[in-house]
């Protein structure tokens, strides 16, 4: 009996032992999270996503726990097997940080802390060393490999995107100069290097058209309509990229004028009015200065009436359009003269809106000619000299 009992207890001994030994082998994880704002991170649910979650994943074999934290931001997570582990936190479901390759120890726990607000401000000290290419040894000796590699290849990237934006900015500004200046052979060769760096920029595109049509303005024959041609080309390329300027379908319609492409024009200029209906009396004003440099007399005298409606003070939208109104003047018999509805009134108001512009004095003689009687009888001088003859003989 008392040997059984010996080797009982001795049994039951060695069992509590090994329990021991297997509880020893564990180790565990802490620490406290803080925010973007510096405060600690309020209580969190795993299940919910709701606040701070620490998930801890082994890396050298499988196996994975969470834990959240506290109404005070700490976290706790006992009888972790010994062993490698990635710690991330995660913020309402988002993964906010991670720090990977912790190992766990007999004893204390290993704290792992995580302070949001510090790492934003490291990502930042980050992001510029990167714009300046300056890293600092602490910054380097805290980056892994990957890191290290990926902040070079942002430094070289960003070297070359600052090489290509000066390239670009000096291309199009010397574009700008040699156009202001009319040297239309360098703003043409200085727009289209820019449109080789940056062919996605609208402006450009819009520039070397101009610069395109103020050359072929210079030539003639097919040397101005090639380089016409180019110049619609790209304005269309600048319409592409924003089709909704409105100034930029001004300048295309007034550049198809200059190609002889007249219903095009007028198409360009219609589109022009509706996308900016404030300056819609200036687009159908041109679209009007367009119909008659071209002898479209009818459609130019609509123009100027819409632009008139569009914009009532627009003066010489006023004046164009009483001239068109007095080529359908009639002349009575008693040869008074008979103008349209509206001839007189567009006249007075561009003397109203423009008493020194420089249609005022053609304005105000129109309105005097309105007044006046037009000789309808027929007298021959001849007769009239011959009949003075006779009255002197008779003297």
């Amino acid at each position: 009996m008392m040997t059984a009992f010996c080797r009982l207890s001795l049994l039951s001994a060695a069992t509590a032992l090994l329990a021991g030994m297997a509880f020893a082998q564990t180790g565990a994880i802490e620490g406290d999270v803080k925010g973007e704002d510096g405060k600690p991170l309020p209580k969190g649910d795993c299940k919910k996503s709701i606040g701070g979650c620490i998930k801890i994943e082994r890396t050298d074999i499988k196996g994975n726990y969470q834990t959240a934290t506290d109404k005070k931001g700490h976290y706790f997570h006992a009888g972790l097997p010994l062993g490698v582990y990635n710690v991330t936190l995660e913020i309402d479901g988002k993964v906010r940080d991670r720090v990977q390759g912790v190992r766990t120890r007999l004893g204390d726990p290993v704290v792992v802390n995580f302070d949001l607000a510090a790492m934003k401000q490291r990502q930042e000290a980050m992001q510029k060393a990167a714009e300046t290419g300056q890293l600092t040894q602490e910054q380097s000796r805290e980056m892994s490999a990957e890191q290290r590699a990926a902040i070079e290849k942002a430094m070289k990237e960003r070297a070359a995107a600052m090489a290509k934006n000066k390239a670009l900015n000096d291309a199009f500004n010397g574009g700008m100069e040699a156009l202001k200046t009319k040297q239309y052979d360098a703003a043409v060769q200085s727009f289209t290097k820019a449109a080789e760096l940056d062919p996605k920029q609208h402006v450009i595109w819009a520039q070397l058209a101009e610069s395109y049509m103020g050359l072929g303005g210079t030539k003639t024959g097919q040397e101005q309509a090639d380089l016409y041609a180019k110049g619609l080309e790209a304005y269309s390329k600048a319409i592409e990229l924003l089709p909704t300027d409105a100034a930029y379908r001004n300048n295309y319609g007034l550049a198809l004028v200059k190609a002889k492409k007249i219903s095009e024009a007028q198409a360009e200029l219609e589109k022009a009015a509706q996308l900016d209906p404030a300056n819609a009396g200036r687009y159908f004003y041109n679209l009007g200065a367009v119909l008659v440099n071209s002898g479209q007399n009818e459609p130019a005298g609509e123009a100027f009436k819409r632009a008139i409606e569009a914009d009532p003070n627009y003066a010489d939208a006023q004046y164009q359009y009483g001239i068109y109104l007095l080529s359908k003047a009639i002349t009575t018999a008693d040869g008074k003269v008979v103008p349209p509805p509206g001839t007189r009134e567009a006249f007075q108001k561009y003397v109203e809106l423009k008493p020194d512009g420089p249609f005022a004095e053609s304005a105000k003689g129109m309105l005097a000619s309105l007044d006046a009687t037009v000789a309808t009888e027929y007298k021959n001088p001849a007769a009239q000299q011959q009949q003075t003859k006779k009255s002197t003989k008779k003297k």
